[in-house]
């Protein structure tokens, strides 16, 4: 169940085989499977590296223009480029240019349908692996293209932040068509849960609700119109889409990129005299200012992948591992947040920092409505006795989301 990645990497995954670093092992019935340690690891300490299986960039951080590889997601935008579009200031320059690492002269186009790619090593690993299903050819731009169509609904029922993209399923079916061993590939994306429900615990996904049918039923309809197989006859049937909307929600990993945030740290490692190291702080101090007037918070090439490893990490709300994308691509690092021992099992945090500071019954609804578990992990056990009423910041979304169903009901978030 766990995966040949080496001590380091990982192409893909075979879930019958075990790295040297740690293992995966059947929990219980209700947990599932977890990623156990099987020698000592130390704080800080790259766990492992990992290459998804299938990854994709947000539809709406495409929409606006945050350029990223349609095959391993690295942000193509140069440095200098990402912050005057970030910044809405076209003749702003960029100190130590030479730190930025995107390679322009590097960046090849589909020929076809033009879509880009960081090297040409992705844009063929893109057409072997799925795109040569996917390519819209010069239907690119055509909004009545089926896979547009498609497009185009996600987006009216997921508005950002986004979580999850319906590229994520889409280039799951487009890997089983064009694979010569279409049952190896089945298999592997077998081994990601994909529960509609928790019966147990009576919790079902919020994606999957009664209020949402309509909108399920009219992405099931534009899905099966776009991309139906014979040999996936199983994933285009309403239940089986059901269950990809439950896998890709709850198993997608989140992957960030950011030319910029490559430059900074760049900046953040030279050795410079004190009057030159405060200068160049002071410029990037202001520069995120100028950024978060302009753009807020949504900083980056953004989209989600499949990780097979990463997802049998089970949840801790004092996670001792976290995941990263320090190359500025789809490899993930999952890295030890505490000295970890033989044995003991590798939690990561479905949650983000401010979630994780939130109340335990706060902690839990978001839990329950997203990944369809109830959290048992010590700091949950050591907060049984809060009561069980909703934080200030609940209510107000209580309320927003009581006036919204006074309309048109939306799928915000997975």
């Amino acid at each position: 169940m766990a995966a040949p990645v080496g001590d380091m990497f990982s192409l893909c995954v075979d879930p019958s085989k075990v790295t040297s670093s740690v293992e995966v092992r059947f929990i219980d019935n209700l947990k599932g499977k977890g990623l156990f340690a099987k020698r000592s690891i130390k704080k800080g300490e790259t766990i492992f590296i990992e290459r998804p299986l299938v990854s994709a960039q947000f539809l709406w951080n495409s929409l606006y223009k945050y350029k990223a590889c349609e095959y391993c997601l690295r942000a193509l935008e140069t440095a200098e480029e990402n912050a005057r579009r970030l910044s809405s200031n076209p003749a702003l320059s960029l100190p130590h240019p030479e730190l930025c690492r995107v390679r322009p002269e590097l960046h090849q186009a589909c020929p076809q349908c033009q879509v880009m790619y960081c090297s040409s090593e992705c844009r063929q690993a893109a057409a072997d692996q799925y795109h040569r299903v996917l390519c819209m050819g010069p239907s690119e731009e055509d909004p009545d293209h089926p896979i547009n169509k498609l497009k185009d609904a996600w987006r009216s029922v997921h508005y950002p932040p986004e979580t999850s993209s319906i590229m994520l399923m889409a280039k799951m079916v487009a890997v089983v068509k064009q694979a010569k061993d279409k049952a190896h590939w089945q298999n592997l994306f077998s081994h990601f849960c994909s529960r509609t429900a928790n019966e147990e615990e009576e919790i079902a996904h919020k994606l999957l609700g009664e209020k949402f049918r309509g909108q399920l039923g009219l992405l099931h309809s534009l899905f099966k119109a776009a991309l139906y197989d014979d040999h996936l006859s199983r994933w285009f049937v309403l239940e089986g889409f059901r269950s990809l909307f439950a896998l890709v929600g709850t198993n997608g990993q989140g992957i960030g990129t950011s030319s910029l945030s490559q430059w900074v740290h760049a900046c953040d490692a030279l050795e410079l005299p004190d009057q030159q190291r405060e200068q160049l702080d002071s410029f990037i101090d202001q520069l995120y200012k100028d950024i978060d007037k302009e753009t807020g918070e949504f900083l980056n090439c953004e989209g989600s992948g499949l990780y097979l490893l990463q997802s049998s990490c089970n949840h801790s709300c004092i996670p001792n591992a976290e995941a990263s994308f320090p190359d500025n691509n789809f490899l993930l690092h999952l890295n030890a947040l505490s000295d970890i021992s033989p044995g003991q099992e590798i939690c990561i945090s479905y949650l983000d920092f401010c979630q994780r500071d939130r109340s335990r019954h706060s902690r839990h609804k978001i839990l329950r409505e997203n990944y369809l578990f109830v959290c048992s992990c010590s700091k949950c056990m050591s907060q049984m006795d809060e009561p069980d009423i909703t934080s200030e910041e609940e209510e107000g979304e209580a309320e927003g989301e009581t006036e919204g169903d006074e309309m048109e009901d939306e799928m915000t978030d997975v």
